[in-house]
């Protein structure tokens, strides 16, 4: 068998013989020792014997291996002289003094003296002194042996030589690992890397050519005492281990007191993880009165049945774990050990916050396996009263991440779980079914959250009545679906039963009132009520502020809201600030990698598009999307959304062909995710006709922007902005093609909604009045369009400053309405301001700078 990942340790050991030299009496000459410490199965004796062959030519004088649990060590010394060195130890000399003579007359050279297993030094100690600095002690052993000994502690080992190791072992049947590579790399996990437990499984797999790796991890998973199966049991003769993994650690277990033993066994109930001590302290400080530390320190640390981790974190071996998990079944009080311990998980899964922190996470983020362990492996031990709190706390912790993919099965259990206990008809039943309906909206999954919820509902009205605040959560929770699914017919008067109950209920201080507050803010704000969302998402802020205080997720939720409203309103120097401090409060207190974050990113992102900062921008669009496509998968409709947007920022750099393959995922997605009757669709066929326009492809753009223009009045109305915004570019199309009396009255229309919508300023109001201004151009008409241009002109540079490349569009409009006229200076001028803006702006090669160039130079070509 090939001796692998070891190669470390064995240039420490010998860097530790070399430089060691212990004085044991201040009369005695210095002796070099050192020992190899760790838990049973470890391999140590493997290494002192690779050690004793790889450097034999070192040690001249020879090599003398000793079993210390054997016979006395002065025993085996004289023995061994005599037998093996021909030495004649007077007999009348006592035991100590025939050692002496020994050391005096042992062969010339370094000597290399191995003692296997010791357990007791100090009685070895006495007999190695007089032994001269040419004697180099190794000692094997399970426990500490004190400052004064230089020591080597040995750990599993690692991952990669762990299934080295497993592969040398089955190298007769080459391919084996490769075949089940995944599985391979499990087994050794479930081993915990320890050297002895794969040398047996991997012989015993050798031995038994027709056995796949899957069966042997299926067999060792699902026996109830796997420490006996046969493959961690018999060792081979030909082995340096004699002992199977149990018998091993049986070793240690004789040397361990009752209480030492109970301490093992309770330990064995935590996961096999990394354990705060404080969790242990809480299960067990009354019984112990006081001992606890020390039995941990002096018996299971001494004896390396328990690993220190880091400050106060332990961690048992994963089959040490097993080994007293089997011995817990024989000791008293066993049932009520479970009992206590799942009271404490409990108590640590309650206190996880509905929307935690990352600081809160990271606090609890240690208990979490140990919760897990709760409710994978103890639930029976936990009350109905409580039986919804593990699963509930691990959900919380991997949807407070953004994580919901992870979420999803403990929710899942928990409904199960529940549903088995409890029946079907009980209220923690329904919250669970909210639970998980909300794991599946979060992913975009509405299709699966849907009917959820409405159970959750029901169940509620029937169980609690319509007169409770779980009802209104759970009305709230189906609007929240329903409007972002684009059913704003159905969403509606949910949301507004949910806020009526939650102030009747609740009265109008109470944290679930904001949120109501917030979400009908949201929805008004999705079909374009700006008005009426403004003063909701205040009253919702500053309730939140109140209850809350300024440094919680919900606070950051609604600054993005009210942000991303006054992005819509066109009220960029408002929306701004309230985007920087919702992502640097999402960013503090839920980290950076976060879906949450990723919205605000967008959105940010999204607002310096509007203000043509273009460069600023980009990073942050690639950063939300790459966020995403990470946290949610690629089938999202979030990520749909960053597509989106990004391809809108390529297509107005002029980036055409970066542009169309992101629109056409993005509606792709929008379809599959959200069904084909969605704005979201709508608003994507709009983008990807406008694309196909500017690339003068018309007969793909005109159903596309007929189909988005259909949508957006079917699903939101005739009066919203999106509705204008597709009359808009509908228009666009008419007038390109020349046919001027049918784009007049959908720019009149288009105009008259944005000002009833969005106020007289407003960009889009800007942008109606130049594209009117336009059509009369087109049509000669002079004298009505120089009007709508100018204050086209006036309410871009006051809304979005003098440098933004909309103002130059209009600038350039203006000069050709001018070069029409034969007003040739006033046009060069504009022209040339509209040039210098988006050669600042968007740089020189994008098709506007261009065509504004070309301008230019037909009217000083003219000239």
């Amino acid at each position: 068998m090939k001796f692998v990942g070891r190669d470390e340790e064995l240039q420490q050991l010998h860097k530790l013989l070399q430089e060691n030299n212990q004085v044991l009496t201040e009369r005695s000459r210095s002796v070099a020792i050192a020992a190899i410490l760790g838990m049973g199965g470890l391999g140590k004796t493997e290494l002192a014997l690779q050690y004793a062959m790889i450097q034999h030519e070192n040690y001249k004088g020879g090599l003398c291996w000793l079993q210390a649990k054997v016979e006395d060590f002065g025993v085996q010394v004289v023995q061994f002289a005599r037998t093996q060195l021909d030495l004649k130890p007077p007999e009348e000399f006592d035991l100590p003094a025939q050692v002496q003579y020994c050391w005096r007359n042992w062969r010339e050279g370094n000597v290399l003296l191995v003692v296997d297993d010791v357990t007791d030094y100090q009685q070895i100690k006495p007999y190695l002194q007089g032994a001269s600095s040419r004697f180099k002690v190794l000692m094997t052993t399970r426990q500490k042996l004190g400052a004064a000994i230089k020591q080597l502690s040995l750990d599993v080992l690692q991952p990669d030589a762990a299934l080295e190791l497993l592969r040398s072992l089955l190298a007769k049947t080459p391919g084996r690992i490769e075949r089940e590579l995944d599985v391979a790399k499990q087994l050794c996990e479930w081993l915990g890397y320890l050297p002895l437990g794969l040398e047996l499984v991997g012989r015993y797999l050798a031995r038994k050519q027709d056995l796949s790796i899957s069966k042997m991890m299926g067999r060792l998973k699902e026996k109830e005492k796997p420490l006996e199966q046969p493959a961690l049991v018999k060792p081979e003769a030909d082995m340096t281990a004699q002992r199977g993994v149990q018998a091993a650690f049986e070793l240690s277990w004789q040397e361990l007191g009752e209480n030492d033993k109970l301490l093992g066994c309770v330990l064995s109930l935590f996961a096999s993880a990394p354990i705060p001590w404080e969790l242990v302290e809480q299960n067990l400080t009354e019984e112990y009165e006081g001992e606890l530390e020390e039995i941990r320190d002096d018996k299971l640390l001494n004896l390396h049945l328990l690993q220190r981790k880091g400050e106060g974190i332990y961690q048992l071996h994963p089959l040490l774990r097993e080994f007293f998990q089997s011995k817990f079944t024989g000791l008293e009080q066993a049932e009520e050990y479970k009992g206590w311990f799942c009271q404490v998980m409990v108590a640590v899964a309650q206190e996880i916050p509905q929307t935690p922190t990352l600081e809160e996470i990271n606090a609890v983020s240690l208990a979490i396996p140990h919760i897990a362990e709760v409710a994978n492996n103890l639930i029976q031990y936990v009350s109905d009263e409580n039986l919804t709190l593990p699963f509930v706390g691990l959900s919380r912790f991997y949807k407070g991440q953004g994580l919901y993919t992870q979420a999803e099965p403990w929710c899942q259990q928990c409904l199960s779980t529940l549903q088995n206990r409890l029946g079907d008809n009980h209220p923690d039943v329904a919250t669970s079914l909210n639970n998980l309906a909300e794991v599946y909206y979060f992913q975009g999954k509405y299709d699966q959250a849907e009917p959820l919820y409405l159970q959750a509902l029901a169940l509620d009205k029937r169980l609690l009545g319509d007169n409770h605040p779980s009802v209104a959560t759970s009305l709230n929770n189906l609007a929240l679906l329903y409007n972002s699914q684009g059913k704003y017919d159905q969403a509606e008067p949910l949301f507004l039963q949910a806020i009526e109950l939650y102030k009747r209920l609740l009265g109008d201080n109470h944290p679930d009132v904001a949120t109501s507050l917030n979400n009908l803010a949201l929805f008004h704000e999705s079909q374009g009520k700006y008005d009426q969302a403004e003063p909701l998402y205040l009253q919702a802020l500053e309730l939140r502020q109140r209850l809350l205080g300024d440094n919680h997720p919900y606070v950051a939720s609604t600054l993005n809201n009210l942000a991303l409203l006054y992005k819509s309103q066109g009220k960029y120097d408002q929306a701004e600030p309230l985007y920087l401090q919702a992502l640097e409060l999402r960013q503090r207190l839920l980290g950076d990698n976060h879906p949450y974050v990723a919205s605000t990113l967008n959105n940010l992102a999204s607002l310096y598009y509007s203000q043509g900062k273009y460069d600023q921008a980009e990073p942050l669009y690639l950063q939300a999307l790459a966020l995403r496509q990470r946290l949610l998968g690629d089938n999202h409709p979030d990520v749909a959304t960053s597509l989106n947007n990004l391809a809108l920022l390529y297509y107005s750099q002029g980036k055409y062909e970066q542009a169309e393959p992101l629109y056409l995922q993005a509606l792709e997605l929008y379809k599959r995710l959200l069904g084909d009757n969605h704005p979201l669709v709508a608003l994507s066929l709009n983008n990807l006709a406008l694309l196909y326009y500017s690339q003068g492809k018309y007969d793909q753009a005109e159903p596309l922007f007929l189909q988005a223009i259909e949508l957006y009045k079917r699903l939101l109305g005739d009066n919203h902005p999106d509705v204008a915004t597709s009359l808009n570019n509908l228009a666009l199309f008419h007038e390109s093609q020349g046919k001027y009396e049918q784009a007049e009255p959908l720019l009149l229309q288009a105009l008259e909604l944005y000002k009833l919508l969005l106020g007289d300023n407003h960009p889009n109001v800007a942008l109606s009045l130049n594209n009117l201004a336009a059509l009369y151009r087109s049509q000669g008409k002079y004298d009505q369009a120089e009007p709508l241009y100018l204050q086209a002109l006036e309410l871009y540079k006051c809304l979005l400053g003098d440098n933004h490349p909309n103002v130059a569009l209009s600038l350039n409009n203006l000069a050709l309405l001018y070069h029409s006229q034969g007003l040739y200076q006033r046009a060069e001028f504009l022209y040339s301001q509209a040039l210098n803006i988006l050669e600042r702006s968007l740089g020189g090669n994008h098709p506007h700078t261009v065509t504004v160039r070309e301008n230019l130079a037909n009217l000083r070509d003219y000239l």
